[in-house]
């Protein structure tokens, strides 16, 4: 896909939610993913039934609240956030995922909140922050890695929950010790596991380097 037909699907849709996508800039060092975290990780949160009165301006509310009390945002208000790497939807993504198949992974994407946003309708609408205005689904992480936010719709309503420094988080670390040993299963992203292994070798060689030589010989 060109830049220009991920610049008309994406990145406008996103711009009119309030999100200005900045490509090819997110720091180096970055871990692939956040996954596997415990209760003793999650710093802040909030959740909210799908009958709730203001349904999308509340959790709008909230999760601005939640971001700056997190540290997500930085000065300019530039965070990460996970985008998949073509023009695939986040219900696209969902659907796949229930049947079993193999999809691209998202990956971190450099962003800017400009000063009119709308995350949880537009954003949602967008199809690429949820599945629908009221129905958010999105991963986001601060530049520095000091907070990792995660917003997930359920049968119930729609939970965000904030992680801090999952970087430092042991049920993380294992989790990806464990993702980037994975090789039962035909889904498995032989790609993404070889840039968990990197990481964890940058981060721990001595606990880390049977990940990166198990990763490599495939």
């Amino acid at each position: 896909m060109g830049i220009e037909e991920r610049e008309r699907k994406m990145y406008r849709p996103l711009r009119r939610a309030g999100l200005e996508v900045i490509p090819n800039a997110v720091p180096d060092g970055t871990m692939p993913f956040v996954f596997g975290y415990g209760p003793e990780d999650i710093v802040g949160g909030f959740s909210h039934q799908y009958r709730t009165p203001r349904l999308v301006e509340r959790p709008n509310e909230d999760w601005y609240d939640l971001a700056v009390s997190s540290g997500l945002l930085a000065r300019n208000r530039e965070f990460l956030v996970l985008l998949p790497r073509g023009t695939r939807t986040h219900g696209a993504f969902l659907q796949h995922l229930h049947w079993g198949h193999h999809v691209a992974p998202a990956v971190w994407t450099r962003a800017r909140l400009l000063e009119r946003w709308d995350i949880t309708g537009r954003g949602a609408a967008s199809a690429f922050l949820g599945t629908r205005a009221g129905h958010p689904g999105f991963g986001m992480m601060a530049l520095d890695s000091r907070v990792y936010i995660r917003c997930s719709t359920g049968e119930q309503g729609v939970d965000v929950v904030a992680v801090g420094h999952p970087y430092r988080s042991e049920n993380v670390r294992r989790y990806l010790e464990w993702f980037a040993l994975r090789r039962d299963s035909p889904c498995s992203d032989r790609e993404l596991q070889q840039r968990t292994a990197n990481w964890l070798a940058g981060r721990a060689p001595h606990a880390v380097s049977r990940s990166a030589a198990s990763a490599s010989t495939t």
